[in-house]
C-alpha cells in the first residue's frame, strides 16, 4: 500500500464530512458542534489557523485528522477517522505521527484530545504517543467526551 499524507484541499471537504459522520454514527451520535465543524471546516478549522491532513491511497481519501486551534499554541487533535475497509493498517498511527511532527515544527505548546473511555483502542493510541489524562474543564464541547488528554510539545 503506497499511502501518502497531504494537507487540506477544499475538494476533500465532503470526504472529511462523510468519514467523520460515518464514524460518529457508528460509535456515538452527531452533536451540534460536530455539525458546525464538519459542515464548514474552513470557518472552524482552517481560517482560525488549524489544518486538516488526509491519508490518500492512489488519490483516494482513506483517512483524516484535524488540528483545530483552541488558543494560541494549543490545538485540539480532532476528527480523526479512517474508512472501515482501511482500519487495522496503522493509518491512524501515521496520521498521529504526522500531526505531532507538524505541531512540533510549528512550535505549538500542546495538543489536546477529547475522547470517550469506551474507545479503548483510541485511548491506547493516544497514550502510546505520550498523551496524558488531564481534568476536563467546563468548556468541553462534546457531551460524549468523558476523557481529556494532553501532549506537551515544548
Amino acid at each position: 500500500m503506497s499511502m501518502q499524507i497531504v494537507s487540506w484541499k477544499p475538494e476533500y471537504s465532503e470526504e472529511f464530512r462523510k468519514m467523520n459522520i460515518y464514524w460518529l454514527e457508528e460509535f456515538f451520535w452527531v452533536e451540534p458542534h460536530d455539525e458546525d465543524v464538519l459542515g464548514d471546516p474552513n470557518k472552524y478549522i482552517i481560517d482560525p489557523g488549524g489544518t486538516i491532513f488526509f491519508a490518500l491511497e492512489e488519490n483516494n481519501v482513506i483517512g483524516c485528522v484535524a488540528l483545530m486551534k483552541i488558543k494560541e499554541d494549543i490545538f485540539e487533535l480532532t476528527k480523526m477517522a479512517v474508512k472501515p475497509e482501511y482500519r487495522g493498517k496503522k493509518i491512524g498511527h501515521q496520521l498521529m505521527q504526522h500531526s505531532i511532527e507538524f505541531a512540533t515544527d510549528q512550535n505549538w505548546d500542546s495538543l489536546i484530545i477529547y475522547s470517550n473511555r469506551k474507545l479503548e483502542n483510541a485511548i491506547h493510541l493516544y497514550r502510546k504517543y505520550g498523551f496524558k489524562e488531564i481534568p476536563i474543564a467546563k468548556d468541553n464541547p462534546y457531551s460524549r467526551g468523558d476523557i481529556k488528554m494532553q501532549l506537551k510539545l515544548s
